[in-house]
C-alpha cells in the first residue's frame, strides 16, 4: 500500500458520521441504512452517500434480503483495524467527558466484531492461558492440545473454525484494558458459544453485553473467572 491509498482509507474512517457508522457495526451485526442513519446522526440521503463510499472501499459489504439492504463490516481485518485505531486513540491526550453507565458497561463486557472484549474478553483469554489451553504472543496465538480438548468438551467445533478464511487464533489489543483478548476464529467460536448458551446477552443500542447469572456461574466454574 502506498501513501495515497493509506490516506484514502484514513479519510474514510476519519469522517465523524462514517466513524459512527463503522462503530455501530462493530458488534458484528448487519444493519439497515435507516438504522445507520440514526447511529450516524445524519439524514438518510447523506447516509446513503457515506455507505456507498465505505462499500466501494471494501470497508463494508451490502447484503440484500427481500426488499431490504443490510450493511456489515466487510472482513475481520477491517474490524481489527478499527479496534487498533481505538487503542491508539485511547492513548491520545484525553478530552473531558463525564463518565457514564454506558462507558462502564462497555469496559466490563462488549463485542469486538464477532468476539468478546473488555474485562470479560481479557479475563477469558487470561484464564485460558493460565490453564495451558492457549498461548498468545504479540502477533499470533495457538490452541494447545489441552485447549482443543477443553473447547471440544464445551461443544465448540474448532474443526469448523479452522476452515474459516481468517486467522485461526490471534491476540486482539483491547482498547479499554490495554491488553489482549482472544480474536480470530477461536475467539469468534467462543463468543458464539457464550451467546448460544445464554452466558451473555446483547444490550439494546450498544456493543456492551451483559453476563447472565448462568454465565457468571459457568465462567466461574470452568475458568475461575469472576466478572
Amino acid at each position: 500500500m502506498n501513501a495515497p491509498e493509506l490516506a484514502e482509507i484514513a479519510a474514510l474512517v476519519g469522517d465523524p458520521a462514517r466513524a459512527n457508522i463503522l462503530l455501530a457495526l462493530m458488534d458484528g451485526r448487519a444493519l439497515t441504512a435507516t438504522e445507520l442513519a440514526y447511529a450516524a446522526r445524519v439524514s438518510a440521503p447523506t447516509t446513503s452517500g457515506h455507505l456507498a463510499k465505505l462499500t466501494e472501499a471494501h470497508l463494508l459489504t451490502a447484503l440484500k434480503q427481500g426488499r431490504n439492504r443490510f450493511y456489515r463490516i466487510a472482513t475481520p481485518r477491517v474490524a481489527a483495524m478499527l479496534e487498533g485505531i481505538m487503542a491508539v486513540a485511547a492513548d491520545a491526550p484525553p478530552r473531558y467527558r463525564p463518565r457514564s453507565n454506558a462507558d462502564d458497561a462497555m469496559r466490563l463486557a462488549r463485542t469486538c466484531y464477532d468476539h468478546l472484549a473488555g474485562r470479560l474478553g481479557v479475563g477469558i483469554a487470561d484464564a485460558l492461558c493460565q490453564r495451558g489451553h492457549l498461548v498468545l504472543g504479540d502477533d499470533a496465538g495457538e490452541v494447545t492440545d489441552s485447549g482443543m480438548a477443553f473447547l471440544a468438551g464445551l461443544g465448540i467445533d474448532l474443526v469448523k473454525a479452522q476452515r474459516r478464511r481468517r486467522a485461526f487464533c490471534r491476540p486482539c489489543l483491547d482498547w479499554t484494558e490495554r491488553r489482549a483478548h482472544l480474536g480470530g476464529s477461536v475467539g469468534a467460536a467462543f463468543a458464539a458459544h457464550c451467546f448460544a448458551s445464554g452466558w451473555v446477552k446483547r444490550m439494546k443500542g450498544t456493543r456492551a453485553v451483559a453476563v447472565t447469572s448462568v454465565g457468571h456461574d459457568r465462567l466461574r466454574n470452568i475458568l475461575g473467572l469472576q466478572i
